[in-house]
């Protein structure tokens, strides 16, 4: 079960990242959710919380849903990665990319999430969670938005993730108006 699972994940030690994180920021939503989103790792919110998508980008996420039709509550939220991974300047935590052996160290927990959940559609959110799906090759700025089949019964994709519209300049509107398109496509699932 899902809360087995998050126990246990409570605990893991298979790489550094638990030394200087908060708490294990592990998956929320319905053990049961037809559509599951997978993030890239937790930031400084998620880790003072404990939840996904807690944050500036997970009100970002929020009115993404909102106006592409979906409601949160309905969906099974994680990350690849289950620790923040941060870089500390004077009194500030800096958000810093988790390497391929922290990455492939959580994999276990996601593999389990996907197992327990079951959706039918998974969605990753930025190039992390997309090359943890869909290989090391896969570029999201060429094959965002692109339907494939993960698995029997299973669709996914991958879209921006809305910490990289946050960081966006010139092209913030453009990418949140496809990160809201490519949520929108899920309906016709």
């Amino acid at each position: 079960a899902l809360v087995t699972l998050r126990r246990k994940a409570k605990d893991c030690r298979a790489c550094p990242l638990w030394k200087p994180a908060t708490q294990t920021v592990f998956g929320d939503g319905p053990a049961d959710a037809a559509i599951m989103l997978i993030g890239e790792q937790p930031g400084l919110h998620e880790d003072m919380q404990g939840e996904p998508f807690v944050g500036p980008a997970g009100r970002m996420l929020d009115r993404a849903l909102q106006e592409a039709g979906l409601e949160r509550e309905a969906l099974y939220l994680t990350n690849t990665v289950k620790h923040f991974k941060y870089a500390q300047r004077g009194t500030a935590k800096l958000h810093k990319r988790a390497n391929s052996a922290e990455q492939a160290a959580c994999r276990m927990w996601l593999a389990a999430e996907l197992a327990r959940v079951q959706p039918r559609i998974v969605v990753a959110l930025g190039a992390m969670a997309a090359q943890t799906l869909f290989g090391n090759a896969f570029r999201l700025t060429r094959e965002r938005g692109e339907w494939r089949v993960l698995g029997e019964c299973v669709q996914a994709m991958a879209t921006w993730h809305p910490s990289a519209i946050l960081r966006g300049r010139e092209r913030k509107d453009a990418m949140y108006r496809q990160l809201v398109a490519d949520l929108r496509s899920i309906k016709g699932r």
